[in-house]
């Protein structure tokens, strides 16, 4: 089974490649990072635990509001049906105060950003892998490997086919804050720099 790794920066256009290569007549399979790191810091993950432990005591707002609760009933025998559920519910992460501790070139920020990569990146690891085996059970001839950080992360040793998406640091940028408005201008230029240039990649 060939396994062809799409990367280059974000906002360089990896999305649209993913979809061509995903749809007719290619229909391949896509094993996407960033979704697999979504899913290794939900509420009550390992990594949760881990980022919640190091960068809660200095990031006041790392988890999100809770949101309201619907109203409780009552049993016949009286007792509330959430049984209090609101007070353990686990709240998400609030990756925008997460990504303000960890884009910049700070020393800090450069640090805090190693310090989660290397929470984050083994649990994906062990996703991908996952992934990989479930297609080649299921007879897959290739599969794309979405991972915008490969050589970053040491994924590069999964994939002896390797596909770099490029545009221009200014196409790039705008693609950026179009994509996500909320960041300032400087916030989208810290998160452009953290992943690299993608002439040396």
């Amino acid at each position: 089974m060939l396994l062809l790794a799409l990367t280059g920066s974000l906002a360089t256009g990896k999305s649209t490649v993913s979809t061509i290569l995903s749809s007719p007549p290619h229909s391949l399979p896509i094993i996407d990072a960033d979704l697999l790191a979504r899913k290794v810091v939900e509420p009550g993950t390992r990594a949760y635990r881990r980022i919640i432990t190091h960068f809660s005591p200095t990031t006041p707002d790392l988890l999100l509001p809770t949101s309201p609760s619907p109203p409780s009933t009552t049993t016949k025998q009286g007792s509330n049906d959430d049984s209090n559920d609101s007070k353990t519910r686990l709240r998400p992460l609030n990756r925008a105060a997460l990504g303000r501790r960890i884009f910049g070139s700070s020393p800090s920020r450069a640090r805090d950003r190693r310090t989660l990569n290397s929470i984050v990146h083994p649990a994906v690891r062990y996703e991908i892998c996952k992934a990989i085996l479930q297609h080649y059970v299921r007879g897959a001839w290739c599969v794309v490997l979405d991972i915008p950080l490969l050589y970053d992360s040491g994924l590069d040793m999964f994939a002896p086919v390797v596909l770099m998406i490029a545009c221009s640091p200014g196409t790039q940028l705008a693609r950026l804050r179009a994509r996500d408005p909320h960041l300032s201008e400087q916030e989208a230029r810290d998160r452009v720099a953290s992943q690299g240039a993608v002439g040396g990649k």
